[in-house]
């Protein structure tokens, strides 16, 4: 059997364990291991049932930040899969296991190129730190948000941020996200008469008054995007209404929205904008809403322009900055004044049934890593 490369081999050392969120499973302590023995400081926080981990390694700035999750989503039928999801093979060039792609692969390839450019530069410029968590798959309030606000209480400051969510849709370094849409979501809860379907002038069917309304508002144009981010979009993910019989007219109907914004709209206005069309068609409605971030954008400075010299250099090839997708805890550290791009492998399988990634790329990955640290901190 062909010896695993350093990267591969604690990737597999990572997704040999079972993190389903919020669980770290020992992760942190794998990797804050090797951390400590380059000379980081390590410092666990943990927040209700999350684990997180900062560590750094100098006191002066600028502070070039690492960050990632421990935790994957549920496997779903493991009966589905190819092999185990927590027993991790490569088979035919790809690293086959939950997380392989989101996000143990890069987690490992961030190790081994700190571990790397520390033993060619120990006396580089700045900071080197990693902000880890257990809780980005999950609801994402006792991770890498709490971090932050506790670094930012106690004044540190993070200069540039290195997500190491899979941005690339082809070939490792293609794309790199430089900003993500923020997420606006609405329980809209409309209200009707309850009656028999025999009688409805004695009824008055919310599904019907509902209907016109949500056909209006996802024909609403909400902007226009600009030279960063797509139109913002509305969509209705579920609607629930009715008793489960036939002969009767149900007395209100739950519907779930969601909006993708641009940074041309604010939250404010788009909820302020739901509720003057909903005002429009008469409804009687309650609305109850949840912001699961802002929009973020880091524009070409030194972070961007270093890591698409790092791509360039190890891949010979141009990388395209993209804000699309969903959304990620760079959300959070962008609220910090930090600039954010995420860097790493293909995303094709991410959250899928036999989640894999190409061996070979997390090797590239490693290498891109280690070149963005000589370009900013060298």
């Amino acid at each position: 059997m062909t010896e695993l490369s350093p990267t591969l081999t604690l990737a597999c050392d990572l997704i040999a364990r079972n993190s389903t969120t919020p669980d770290d499973a020992g992760c942190q302590q794998l990797m804050g291991e090797r951390l400590s023995a380059c000379g980081f400081k390590l410092e666990s926080m943990r927040f209700g049932e999350v684990d997180n981990l900062w560590a750094r390694r100098g006191t002066e700035g600028p502070v070039l930040c690492f960050a990632g999750h421990t935790d994957v989503v549920p496997t779903g039928p493991i009966e589905r899969w190819d092999n185990p999801p927590f027993s991790p093979v490569v088979r035919d060039g790809m690293l086959h296991g939950r997380g392989a792609a989101d996000m143990k692969g890069s987690l490992a390839a961030m190790i081994v190129a700190v571990e790397r450019f520390i033993a060619d530069a120990p006396d580089h410029k700045g900071s080197i730190a990693f902000l880890i968590t257990s809780d980005e798959e999950g609801p994402a309030t006792e991770g890498t948000v709490k971090v932050v606000e506790t670094l930012v209480e106690r004044g540190e400051k993070v200069d540039w941020c290195i997500v190491g969510e899979p941005s690339s849709t082809e070939l490792v370094g293609d794309v790199v996200k430089n900003g993500r849409r923020g997420s606006l979501n609405a329980r809209l809860t409309i209200k009707g008469k309850q009656g028999h379907v025999a009688y409805p002038h004695l009824a008055r069917n919310p599904i019907h008054l509902a209907a016109p309304a949500l056909a209006a508002l996802a024909a609403e144009n909400w902007d226009a995007g600009n030279a960063f981010f797509p139109p913002t979009s509305f969509q209705v993910s579920n609607i629930n209404a009715g008793t489960g019989a036939t002969n009767v007219v149900p007395g209100e109907l739950v519907a779930l929205i969601n909006f993708r914004f641009s940074t041309e709209s604010t939250a404010e206005g788009l909820q302020q904008r739901v509720r003057d069309l909903l005002d429009q068609h008469g409804l009687d409605y309650e609305l109850d809403w949840t912001l699961s971030g802002l929009p973020f954008l880091t524009e070409p400075g030194a972070l961007l322009d270093g890591v698409s010299a790092a791509i360039r250099k190890v891949t010979g090839r141009e990388t395209q900055p993209s804000t699309t997708g969903g959304t990620s805890d760079g959300r959070f550290i962008a609220t910090m004044g930090t600039q954010v791009v995420e860097l790493g492998p293909i995303n094709a399988t991410i959250h899928q049934l036999n989640e894999h990634v190409s061996a070979n790329d997390l090797d590239t990955l490693t290498e891109i890593y280690q070149a963005t640290m000589e370009q900013l901190l060298t």
